[in-house]
Parts: C-alpha cells; sequence; structure tokens
C-alpha cells in the first residue's frame, strides 16, 4: 500500500471539506480578515495534498530518500501551515501566528526534496 497517496488523497477530500466549510459554515461566522485566513490555509492544504499524491506516485515509480523527504514534508507542511491557520481564524489566538511559518519551511523543503528526487531520475 502507498501510504503517502493514501494520506495524500484523504487530505485532498479534507481540503475541499475544509473549503466547503469555511464558505458556507463560517462566511456568516468569521470576519473577512478571519475568512481568509481560514481561506488561505484551505488553498495551501489543497495544492499541497495534491503535491503529496504526485510525490506518491514518484515514490512508487522511482523510490528515492529525496522523493520520501518530500513526501514527509509536505505532509507536516500541511497539518502545521494549513492547521494553524484554521485554528487561527476560529480562535483568534495570536501565537498560533508564530507556528504557521514553520509549516511554510516545511513546504520549502518538500519542494526542494521533490526536485532533488527528479533530478536522480531516468532521462529519456
Amino acid at each position: 500500500m502507498n501510504r503517502f497517496g493514501v494520506a495524500g488523497a484523504v487530505l485532498g477530500a479534507l481540503a475541499v471539506i475544509a473549503g466547503a466549510f469555511g464558505a458556507h459554515g463560517l462566511a456568516e461566522i468569521l470576519g473577512p480578515v478571519r475568512l481568509g485566513t481560514w481561506k488561505t490555509g484551505a488553498e495551501y492544504h489543497l495544492i499541497h495534498a495534491l503535491a503529496l499524491v504526485a510525490t506518491a506516485l514518484i515514490l512508487a515509480w522511482r523510490p528515492s530518500r529525496a522523493a520520501r523527504v518530500a513526501a514527509w514534508a509536505f505532509l507536516v507542511g500541511v497539518l502545521v501551515f494549513s492547521g494553524s491557520l484554521y485554528l487561527l481564524a476560529v480562535t483568534e489566538v495570536r501565537w498560533l501566528g508564530a507556528i504557521t511559518p514553520i509549516g511554510g519551511v516545511a513546504f520549502i523543503v518538500g519542494w526542494s526534496a521533490l526536485a532533488w528526487a527528479f533530478r536522480g531520475a531516468p532521462q529519456r
């Protein structure tokens, strides 16, 4: 079983749910700034769920340490970056904003590791 593929697909479904919940369930409750924070979390969540699925496919095609690092980094990034933004939007607990950049760094690590994984891919 490709656990990263499953995780990416589940995260994708959760991102769609989060986006819909923000648009329909929170639009009346949160102000525009907090709703924007929620939307940013949902956008990055969905983008990196797709990145995780793509990385899982790469791992199935050509396993490498770099691709595994990318997969873990995307997973951690979604949990920390998007998770902290979701919590910040609904709670207004400001210190959560200090955690968000850690998730952003994880995303950068993920994309960098993914580039490194492609570097080792065979050319045709």
